[in-house]
């Protein structure tokens, strides 16, 4: 440590040295530019010619000039023209100088006037601007040969990208200087696009800002530009969208400044801009939870997340253990992904107690062990098979795994005491036309049923519904009397942007490989919202949760797949039906051109949170529907061919294909 302190000082030595060295080799420029100014302006007055020089002015010079020179350093010092670093000289040193030339130039004149000889007065004139030129000359050639690599650096990057800049405040501004001064990017930066009519006609670092958003077409014509970057973090969703609804017109590749964050952390360059994400179209704010109630709820208590490996189980997972709870179980059938999001939140949250367990939630008791070692206060059950195609071709296990995964680890969760049961359901449960929605809609009637049966005082006429013979050990099993309060509760999504098996990942895989897009059919129509905004209600499912709801997201106006294929291609750089075809291939078995959010049977009640609503249980048979559901549980371990039959007999909303 102190070789370390040793070394360090003997830099600072150096360098200090090396500064008292430049001032040294300044000063002593200074003493020969004011003393040959002076005499250049007496040379020039006698037509150049030192034998012309009258005797008298050329005595008065010579004898004046070192008390002028002493005089300058010391005016020149006191105005901190020694203590500026010249390579980011700027108006404060410009007005320095200026400043100093001209009290040097009034104190030559009334000295050498008064103690010498009167001089004429072309001398005093030119001498004092010699002396500025050549003051002012040394300290901005710094700054001049700079320029001049700056110029030929925008030559060197004329093979690169002609940019656009949108946005000229101080995100703007920095990514300006960052690409005009970073090596690496070739990107030269052409024109820069603002609202603000204010800064129309200016320039920043020596680029032009040529207009408004209503400018945007036409400058990218006008000035050849293949890129655009985005830098107004401070925009509203709304207004980005707008941007970039006539960017993406233009062809053009774009690039954006994420968020605020960047501006505040000052991590905002360059090489920070990303490729603006389809969601960034969707044209509204993000949906913003009641944080403080959901940490209330999750903080010291064991979270139990099912399907935890998946995009949204994932997401579940971290917003989870950002509220510290006092345990988090995950469990997957998948050991790669669990695996991963295991790692991931051990090294973000050392100290956070976390057990990532392999097991299926068909297996009852797999199920039951993990609630009996653990004993989860809350239950989040995001595993489910979701690939509506895949569904369609294995309809018995779209049942085995998502409707006897829901009820065993929903019974699991009301015999060991849990307080919450959540559900993840799907807006393709409403008259669902799949077999993957119609499972789902099955799972928010267990919910249903299940909580009205605990409200009701009658949770232990509720069969286990085992396949496997029962252990001999503890089975699970109520028995009444038993109190419980489990409060069961489902939340219904939309599709979610870049979750796996979603079209968004599809798209940019077609896309890198150069083509074509598919998409099912020219008008097919889907609501959507982002995986943060979707665990978002999730969590706010537990904290408005008063038992048998299922919560509904108002995600705005749906959005046409064919206009987001086309989007997406475009903010890619490319042109659609150009470089990139897209094929229609025809709707997929058990797909339809709409997604509803609610049945016309369903209310809406609203929350705290005006984007997010409560559809209203429709009312169920219990005693007859679990009598369905154990038939239904004999069929799908038989694989029966007859099990969609069967579901449409328990779902009269499901549209079932002949």
């Amino acid at each position: 440590m102190k070789k370390e302190n040793q070394i360090v000082n003997i830099v600072k030595k150096i360098q200090i040295m090396h500064w008292q060295l430049i001032n040294l080799a300044l000063v002593a420029y200074d003493v020969m530019a004011v003393t040959v100014a002076y005499f250049l302006a007496l040379w020039f007055r006698f037509d150049c010619s030192v034998s012309l020089i009258e005797p008298h002015f050329l005595k008065a010079y010579f004898q004046f000039a070192p008390i002028y020179a002493v005089v300058c350093i010391i005016v020149f010092a006191l105005l901190k023209l020694y203590r500026s670093i010249w390579r980011f000289a700027s108006y404060n040193e410009l007005v320095r100088v200026i400043a100093s030339s001209v009290i040097t130039a009034v104190i030559h004149t009334v000295g050498i006037t008064l103690i010498f000889s009167r001089m004429p007065i072309s001398y005093y004139i030119i001498g004092a601007v010699f002396q500025f030129v050549a003051v002012l000359g040394m300290r901005f050639s710094y700054r001049f040969v700079l320029l001049l690599r700056s110029t030929r650096e925008h030559e060197r990057r004329r093979g690169g990208s002609r940019v656009m800049l949108i946005g000229a405040g101080v995100a703007g501004q920095t990514i300006l200087r960052d690409a005009q001064k970073a090596k690496e990017i070739r990107d030269h930066v052409i024109c820069v696009i603002d609202d603000n009519p204010n800064k129309w006609g200016r320039y920043i670092e020596g680029v032009p800002i040529v207009g408004g958003r209503d400018d945007i077409a036409k400058c990218v014509k006008k000035y050849q530009i293949d890129k655009i970057y985005l830098a107004v973090p401070s925009a509203s969703a709304e207004d980005k969208r707008q941007i970039l609804d006539i960017c993406k017109e233009t062809d053009c590749e774009l690039k954006n400044l994420p968020g605020m964050y960047q501006l505040l952390n000052g991590d905002v360059a360059v090489s920070k801009m990303k490729n603006v994400a389809i969601e960034d179209l969707l044209g509204r704010e993000p949906i913003t939870a009641n944080l403080h109630g959901i940490a209330a709820q999750i903080t010291g208590k064991t979270i139990l997340v099912t399907g935890g490996g998946g995009s949204i189980g994932s997401e579940l997972c971290r917003q989870i253990a950002e509220r510290k709870p006092g345990m988090l179980v995950i469990v997957d059938v998948y050991e790669n992904s669990i695996y991963e999001i295991q790692l991931e939140l051990m090294r973000k949250y050392p100290e956070l107690p976390i057990k990532a367990l392999i097991g299926s939630v068909r297996d009852s008791r797999r199920i039951d062990d993990i609630f009996r070692m653990y004993k989860p206060n809350i239950v989040y059950h995001a595993a489910a098979h979701k690939h509506v195609p895949l569904m369609e071709d294995s309809p018995n296990e779209s049942i085995k795994n998502n409707v006897m995964g829901t009820y065993r680890t929903a019974y699991a969760a009301m015999v060991h005491g849990a307080e919450k049961f959540v559900l993840i359901s799907t807006d393709k449960a409403v008259n669902p036309t799949n077999i993957m929605g119609a499972s789902k809609r099955l799972c928010e009637m267990i919910i249903q049923t299940m909580d009205s049966m605990v409200k009701a005082g009658n949770a232990h006429l509720i069969p286990p519904l085992f396949v496997h013979p029962k252990r001999d050990d503890d089975e699970l099993v109520l028995e009444a009397g038993m109190e419980v309060k489990t409060e069961f509760v489902a939340v219904r999504f939309g599709n979610v942007l870049g979750s796996n098996g979603s079209v968004i990942p599809l798209f940019k895989k077609q896309i890198e490989q150069g083509g074509p897009v598919t998409v099912t059919h020219p008008d097919i129509i889907r609501y959507f919202m982002t995986i943060p905004e979707a665990v978002s209600l999730v969590l706010l499912a537990g904290t408005y949760a008063g038992g048998g709801e299922i919560f509904v997201l108002d995600m705005g106006s749906p959005v046409k797949i064919d206009d987001l294929a086309r989007n997406l291609i475009r903010l890619s750089g490319h042109k659609p039906d150009v470089d990139i075809k897209i094929m229609y291939t025809g709707l997929r078995p058990g797909e339809k051109l709409y997604e509803e959010k609610l049945m016309e049977e369903e209310g809406l009640k609203k929350t705290d949170n005006e984007l997010i609503h409560i559809g209203q249980p429709i009312p169920l048979d219990t005693e007859k529907f679990l009598e369905n559901l154990g038939n239904l549980f004999t069929a799908c371990y038989r694989n029966s061919e007859e099990i969609r039959r069967i579901v449409a007999e328990m779902v009269p909303t499901y549209q079932m294909k002949s």
